[in-house]
């Protein structure tokens, strides 16, 4: 992977206070695509599975914007409630559309946290598709003796009226690619589940074993890729 280029930066103002957009253009000409990113909340956009992404996409002509919500440009450790999440994201959409990003083939999406958001906002963001990374399934520290809420329904409910691509780790603790499948089979929803052999949630694989992270993360990148040019060359 090539080195990355200085994103262009700037503050969004949202009701919880400036949000930050990273945007990674392309280097020549107008882009094919945009493909729009939020963070999840063990790490923002320095995230290595965002980083490769914005750095491999606008070189085929795929722009990339990474959102970091408030409470990560605060500074704080923690994220706020899911409503103050999602009117950040939709005030960062809102905004790069009023740029003129993302107002034709957009994908939307996100790692983790960051998936759900694109999953509950897609009614007023309204993509062209919506790009998934290590969605959570299950919320991670629950005790054992509680019978943890299934995230699936909101995954399910986006994917019924937007083209959706999924990556998961095979070794995700907080969902697998295979309990997402079927679960999207069940409800006879037509998406992509793309299976990373051997990674966790971060897309970090085990040394013993014989996918490393760079392979992981080219194929978190593939995906990417695929999902934006498949708007660009169509049908979907």
């Amino acid at each position: 992977m090539r080195p990355a280029g200085e994103p262009v930066v700037w503050d969004v103002s949202t009701p919880s206070g400036p949000a930050r957009v990273h945007m990674h253009p392309v280097g020549h000409g107008r882009p094919r695509a945009t493909v729009v990113l939020g963070h999840g909340v063990g790490r923002g956009v320095d995230s290595p599975d965002l980083v490769a992404i914005a750095e491999v996409l606008p070189e085929a002509g795929v722009e990339v914007a990474l959102v970091e919500q408030p409470w990560r440009v605060r500074g704080q450790r923690l994220g706020g409630p899911a409503p103050t999440l999602d009117a950040a994201w939709v005030a960062c959409l809102a905004d790069l559309r009023s740029r003129g990003v993302g107002v034709r083939r957009l994908v939307a999406g996100g790692r983790s946290t960051g998936a759900r958001v694109a999953c509950r906002t897609v009614d007023r963001v309204r993509p062209d598709a919506l790009l998934l990374l290590a969605f959570p399934v299950w919320p991670a520290r629950t005790p054992a003796v509680l019978d943890p809420p299934s995230r699936l329904p909101e995954l399910v409910a986006a994917a019924r009226s937007v083209p959706t691509v999924v990556v998961q780790g095979t070794a995700d603790r907080l969902g697998s690619p295979g309990e997402i499948a079927v679960e999207l089979a069940d409800e006879q929803i037509t998406a992509r589940v793309v299976p990373v052999p051997a990674a966790d949630h971060s897309f970090a694989v085990r040394a013993s074993a014989a996918h490393g992270r760079l392979p992981a993360l080219e194929l978190v990148v593939r995906a990417a890729r695929a999902t934006a040019l498949r708007l660009v060359e169509g049908p979907y």
